[in-house]
């Protein structure tokens, strides 16, 4: 799959958004505490965990997540539960789908209306990152680096160090059918090539106005970013195909051509998938939305 006309007028259009200050650099630059962030008075059901995991994505040698626990986990020991993995996106970390997706009272009414099953949320923080240093405690990255800096360093190591952390630190069903991944815009990307390296791993993806080609994707793990047509044949002919794969996209989102010509090429292929087209952007009314879709139909 080569990049097209819309490729480039998205990158245009997130050149002009950079240049002209849309997205900007964080005004309180430099090291925090991902709990330090979250907005007080924060109320939840379950339980909301800080964790940190040795990692072997070049020099970064760990890096921290945010684990959200069903209020049922602590009072049901026996119980084993799905996982979701929810990634961010340019400019956000570990916690942007807490504090701008307001993602855990959400879940929260979700469940208590018996609307989803009850599943434990992942959030990593997946920018690229070169070192210690470089990644200082999870620093937030401007839009221009987190777009153009994706190498697949921390994508190729995704499964070894988070999925396997995960699953030996709580009480998961450790297989596919059980297991899913999704993520808004540049995390959408990585939600879409990590589901296609790992055919088998992840029975439910969503990609929410997924970014679908890196612009730039150099070092020495690039090859995870390259032949998504024949990952994908293998994806959905393994022994655990995609039991739900999620592609949602705004009308007025300015990655709306790419995304659609990504599904006319999955209709073709006879790859099966929900396509849902929404009103508005590229923005978090469409991505909650876009997520409260997804996990109505997952682990079901």
């Amino acid at each position: 799959m080569k990049i097209g006309l819309g490729n480039i007028a998205a990158l245009l259009l997130l050149l002009l958004t950079v240049s002209c200050g849309v997205f900007k650099q964080n005004p309180n630059s430099g090291a925090y505490r991902a709990m330090d962030v979250l907005p007080e008075g924060l109320q939840y059901e379950g339980t909301l965990e800080e964790r940190f995991y040795d990692c072997s994505d070049g020099e970064v040698t760990r890096r921290r997540m945010m684990v959200y626990l069903p209020a049922s986990y602590k009072f049901e020991p026996e119980r084993r539960y799905p996982v979701l993995y929810l990634l961010h996106g340019a400019r956000g970390y570990e916690t942007s789908w807490i504090v701008k997706g307001d993602i855990l009272r959400i879940t929260d009414s979700l469940v208590r209306r018996s609307e989803v099953k009850e599943y434990i949320i992942v959030m990593p923080n997946v920018n690229q990152y070169d070192n210690d240093a470089d990644c200082d405690d999870s620093r937030i990255k401007d839009a221009f680096e987190a777009t153009y800096e994706i190498d697949g360093a921390v994508e190729s190591a995704f499964v070894r160090d988070v999925v396997t952390f995960v699953d030996s630190c709580y009480r998961t069903v450790p297989d596919c059918s059980h297991r899913a991944v999704a993520g808004l815009s540049i995390g959408a990307l990585q939600a879409l090539w990590l589901s296609a390296n790992f055919p088998g791993t992840f029975g439910y993806v969503g990609l929410f106005s997924p970014m679908l080609y890196p612009f730039f994707n150099n070092g020495e793990h690039k090859d995870f970013y390259k032949g998504l047509p024949a990952k994908m044949e293998r994806q959905f002919s393994c022994p655990c195909p995609p039991e739900g794969y999620y592609l949602m996209i705004g009308q007025h989102d300015f990655l709306y051509e790419t995304v659609f010509s990504f599904h006319l090429r999955m209709l073709r292929k006879g790859w099966k998938h929900s396509y849902v087209v929404s009103p508005g952007g590229h923005d978090w009314d469409n991505w909650t939305n876009y997520y409260i879709l997804m996990m109505k139909d997952a682990f079901r």
